[in-house]
This record gives structure tokens, C-alpha cells and sequence, in this order.
């Protein structure tokens, strides 16, 4: 009965966890391409020009991505709930928040690699291409390709960290 009632609590983490990752992840995306924030997702987001720019980007993180952990928890939870105690179930959940961040950071970061090694002027309309008034085309690519493949990595990081928790209750079994 105790584990069922850190649900909503574990739930609530894991929108705070997932929004607070989308804030920090966007300030590596604002690093690459300003342009991507202030003439696409701060009029797509309604943030208002008045705020800087940086604060507007990780505001634009925390909407894209705090209800990730609604469905990062939705898978996780009830793999820790297998767990032996309330103790458990908690720890190992936020254990598996955190491999998900990382896996989800890991896809990013080889996601901005590859977008650096195969976006340039030359193949950007390969890609994508945008209005006139983007006037760094490619670097609002490379920004652009490190955020669809977020939510990719997002999904990576729902399995690795399911195996986390397996990984931890076979490790806790085989001490007993």
C-alpha cells in the first residue's frame, strides 16, 4: 500500500525531472542556434520578447518536456513496483529518472555531433530549409535536429532505465 501511494509523488518528480532537463538541454540548443528560439519556438511558445533570451529558452525546455515524465513514468513505475519495499520502489525509480536523463543527454550529444558533421551550407536543404528571415540556416538545422532527436533519446531512456531497475532487483536478489 505504500508504494502505491508514491505513484502521484513519483509521477510529479518525474515531470520536474523531465521539465528541469528540457530547461537545461535548451541551453546547449540556444548555444547553436539563437535564431531557432527567437524566430520559432518563442512565437510558437508565446514567450514574451521582454524576457531574456536564455530564460525564455529554458522556459521553452520545461513546456516541450515536463509532460515526458508523465509517460517516462508511466513505463518506469511499474517496473520498479517490483521492488521489495516503499524504499526500493522509490530509489530505484529515481535512479531510473536519472538513466533516463543520461541516455536522453547521450542521444543529444551524438545527435549535435552528427548534425555538426553533416550539416553544413552545402547540404543544409537537405535537410530542411526555412523562411528568409532565418539568417543561419544551418545552424538552425543543427538546432533543430538536436531536439527532434531528444525525444528519441527520451525514448531510448525509458528502456535503459526499465533495465536499471531489472538490473537492480537481480543484483538485490542474488545478495540474499
Amino acid at each position: 500500500m505504500a508504494k502505491l501511494a508514491l505513484i502521484p509523488v513519483l509521477l510529479a518528480l518525474g515531470c520536474l525531472f523531465a521539465g528541469l532537463y528540457g530547461a537545461l538541454h535548451n541551453q546547449i540548443s540556444y548555444t547553436v542556434s539563437p535564431e531557432y528560439f527567437t524566430r520559432f519556438k518563442f512565437p510558437q511558445m508565446s514567450i514574451p520578447e521582454s524576457l531574456p533570451e536564455r530564460v525564455g529558452a529554458a522556459i521553452v525546455g520545461v513546456l516541450a518536456s515536463w509532460w515526458m515524465g508523465l509517460v517516462i513514468g508511466v513505463f518506469v513505475i511499474p517496473v520498479a513496483l517490483r521492488m521489495p519495499d516503499a524504499r526500493t520502489f522509490f530509489a530505484a525509480t529515481l535512479r531510473a529518472y536519472a538513466v533516463v536523463a543520461m541516455t536522453t543527454l547521450v542521444v543529444g550529444l551524438l545527435a549535435l555531433a552528427a548534425a555538426f558533421l553533416l550539416i553544413d551550407e552545402e547540404t543544409v536543404d537537405h535537410f530542411m530549409r526555412f523562411a528568409n528571415e532565418i539568417e543561419d540556416n544551418v545552424a538552425f538545422a543543427r538546432a533543430g535536429t538536436i531536439h527532434n532527436f531528444s525525444y528519441l533519446g527520451g525514448l531510448i531512456g525509458i528502456v535503459t532505465g526499465c533495465v536499471s531497475i531489472v538490473v537492480r532487483r537481480r543484483h538485490d536478489i542474488g545478495r540474499l
